[in-house]
């Protein structure tokens, strides 16, 4: 994917998770609000928003395994999981 249509991923699945807050679900998020990156960083590298997006996916999985009890979304939040930390490796090696 080119960065930009990484900013619009990244984009859409923030509007997700602004929607899960204001149905109450505030604290499933705190991995995500660590990297201090949001889709309106566009400065920030290709890399940071990849592995922002892998984050912010496994966030939505797990938030939605836990509060609605899909256990279907639970292999989806093991693999975004395990996406993020690959994304993490590379971010580092690049630096």
């Amino acid at each position: 994917m080119h960065k930009d249509e990484l900013i619009q991923l990244h984009a859409l699945m923030a509007q997700i998770k602004k929607h899960f807050e204001h149905m109450g679900i505030e604290d499933e998020f705190s991995e995500y609000n660590s990297l201090s990156i949001s889709p309106l960083h566009v400065h920030r590298s290709k890399a940071e928003h990849k592995h922002a997006i892998f984050v912010l996916g496994n966030d939505l999985a797990s938030a939605i395994s836990r509060n609605n009890n899909v256990s279907d979304f639970g292999g989806t939040s093991s693999r975004m999981q395990e996406l993020a930390h690959k994304a993490s490796a590379r971010l580092v090696k690049s630096s």
